[in-house]
C-alpha cells in the first residue's frame, strides 16, 4: 500500500525533502504525484501505502492506509486522514463532477449544494434517492447532521474562507477539512487536474490519470493550430440590465485562447481581486463588444435562451453586434461550470465554433447556436 500525504502550497509543488521535518524518520519516500497544469496542491508517495497531500493553502494531510498505524512524532500541523475515506461532506461545487466521472459519488453522504441546484444528473438522482443529504451550505452547515452520518471529510469551497469560524467548529467536532483551491488555478486544465487529488482519495487514481489525459489530449491536438485572431465576447446581460463580462485573464478566457481566440477585452478587471466577472453599464460594455466576431451568452446564471430575438430583447443595442449581424451568436448550456472534468472538450467546442465554415452546425457539446427566432435548441 502506498501512504499519501496531501500538502496544498501557495502556487507550487512541496518539495520532499522538505517535509522530512514533519514527519519524522518513519517514513520513507517513494516519490511524488505527476502534474501537468496544476500548481494549488501536491502529492507525496512513502512506502507502505503512506501519501502526504500539501496544498496551497498551508494544509497537510497524511493519508493512512486502512490497517496501518499513524506515524509517531508526526508535526501537529498534520491533518490525519483515515482510508476508507468516506462519508464525505462535499461543499465545494466544482468537485462533484469530479467524484461523479470517478463513480464515486457513494463516498459522499452529504452536500452542500440542493438536488434541485445540481445540474450533475447522477448527483440530482443520489440526493432525490436519499444516498446523499442536503447538510446546509457552507456558512450554515447542519452539525448535528453531519455528526449523526459519522463524516470523515468535508470537503469546502474557499468560501469556507468568508466563515472561519465554521471551519473552526468542523474540526473542533472532530472532522477535517479541505479547501479546494482549484478555483485558484490559472490554467483550466489545473481546475481539471484536482481529479488525481480526488482520485488518490477514492483510490482511484489510474482512473483519474486516464480521465485527464484525456481531457489534456484535446490540448495537445490544438497546440499545433495557429490561432484565428477571431475576437470572443463571454457575457450575460443582468436583470439590471447590465454586462456581467468575465474578467480578462481568468479560467474561461483562458479557455477562450487556448482554443485559439482573442477575448474582446485586453484588460478588464483587477487581477488582483478574487472576483471573475466585472459589471459594466451596457453602452460601456456596447463600446467595445460591439466588434467582437462571436458572441458566447452565459446562460448559467441568466438562463438559456433560444433566439436571437429573445437575445436582443434584453437590451436593443446588441442588434447592432457584429455578431449578431453575422449569425455568430452562441449560448452555453446550464452545465458548463458543473463541468470541470470537460474542460479540455469545452475549449476544443470553442475550437470548433471559431474555425467551423459549416452554417448548419447548430450544437457543440456544452454551447448550442441561437437561431434568428425561437425554435428547438
Amino acid at each position: 500500500m502506498v501512504i499519501i500525504i496531501i500538502s496544498l502550497l501557495s502556487g507550487c509543488s512541496q518539495d520532499m525533502d522538505k517535509n522530512e521535518k514533519f514527519l519524522g524518520n518513519q517514513l520513507h519516500t517513494e516519490g511524488s504525484m505527476e502534474l501537468k497544469y496544476a500548481k494549488n496542491f501536491s502529492v507525496d508517495y512513502y512506502k507502505e501505502g503512506y501519501a502526504l497531500i500539501s496544498i496551497s493553502d498551508g494544509s497537510r494531510y497524511l493519508i493512512v492506509p486502512e490497517g496501518k498505524d499513524i506515524p509517531t512524532n508526526l508535526d501537529k500541523s498534520i491533518t490525519i486522514l483515515r482510508q476508507p475515506i468516506n462519508n464525505i461532506y462535499l461543499v465545494a461545487t466544482s468537485a462533484m463532477c469530479l467524484f461523479d466521472a470517478l463513480d464515486s459519488l457513494d463516498t459522499i453522504s452529504l452536500s452542500g449544494t440542493k438536488a434541485e441546484d445540481w445540474y450533475i444528473e447522477n448527483a440530482k438522482a443520489a440526493m432525490k434517492a436519499g444516498d446523499i443529504i442536503y447538510a446546509g451550505k457552507y456558512n450554515i452547515p447542519d452539525y448535528e447532521l453531519i455528526m449523526s452520518n459519522n463524516c470523515k471529510l468535508a470537503i469546502e469551497s474557499t468560501m469556507i474562507n468568508h466563515t472561519p469560524e465554521v471551519k473552526d467548529k468542523l474540526e473542533e467536532l472532530g472532522i477535517p477539512v479541505l479547501t479546494d483551491q482549484s478555483s485558484y488555478e490559472s490554467h483550466p486544465l489545473g481546475r481539471t487536474e484536482w481529479i488525481k487529488l480526488y482520485g488518490l482519495l477514492t483510490g482511484k487514481e489510474s482512473e483519474a490519470k486516464q480521465l485527464f489525459d484525456e481531457q489534456a489530449s484535446y490540448i495537445d491536438q490544438l497546440a499545433s493550430q495557429e490561432k484565428t485572431d477571431k475576437t470572443v465576447a463571454f457575457f450575460y446581460i443582468s436583470s439590471s440590465g447590465n454586462a456581467i463580462a468575465r474578467k480578462s485573464g481568468d479560467y474561461v478566457t483562458r479557455m477562450i485562447e487556448l482554443a485559439g481566440g482573442n477575448y474582446i477585452f485586453d484588460h478588464l478587471g483587477n487581477s488582483e481581486s478574487a472576483t471573475s466577472t466585472v459589471t459594466l453599464e451596457m453602452e460601456e460594455f456596447y463600446a467595445t463588444a460591439k466588434d467582437a466576431d462571436f458572441i458566447i451568452y452565459n446562460s448559467t446564471i441568466d438562463g438559456e435562451l433560444s433566439s436571437i430575438e429573445e437575445l436582443i430583447g434584453k437590451n436593443s443595442l446588441l442588434k447592432d453586434f457584429k455578431a449578431v449581424q453575422n449569425d455568430n451568436v452562441w449560448c452555453t448550456s446550464k452545465n458548463m461550470f458543473q463541468e470541470t472534468t470537460q474542460f479540455g472538450l469545452m475549449i476544443s467546442d470553442i475550437h470548433r465554433m471559431l474555425t467551423n465554415d459549416d452554417k448548419d452546425l447548430a450544437k457543440l457539446n456544452f454551447m448550442y447556436k441561437l437561431s434568428a427566432t425561437d425554435g428547438e435548441k
